[in-house]
């Protein structure tokens, strides 16, 4: 593979579609829970993150029913979806499994 046939005619039209740029411009969700991992779970909102989760299971599936299939916008909520239930596990651990372990201690 040379350099010149990565940055092809077929290449330059392909970045000009919305297949490309959707995508791209959508990693700002994935890029965000990932990095909100770090915080405090008092932050995290159940039921944004549960309606992401959702999101992105119905948008893995139109990415691959779509002719061409789109796998881009695949790996975009492929990589929310890890993300989000990340975060969900989080939240549903500080606000219920902790404070079943506290209620038991006390």
């Amino acid at each position: 593979m040379s350099f010149r046939n990565i940055f092809n005619k077929q290449t330059f039209k392909y970045m000009l579609t919305t297949h490309f740029w959707g995508p791209v411009s959508n990693f700002g969700i994935p890029v965000a829970a990932v990095l909100d991992l770090k915080k405090d779970p008092e932050y995290i909102s159940g039921p944004m993150t549960g309606s992401l989760i959702l999101y992105s299971l119905v948008f893995m599936r139109y990415s691959l029913a779509i002719s061409p299939k789109n796998y881009l916008l695949f790996g975009c909520h492929f990589v929310n979806e890890a993300a989000q239930l990340a975060q969900g596990f989080r939240w549903t651990r500080h606000y219920y499994l902790d404070k079943a372990v506290e209620a038991k201690e006390a």
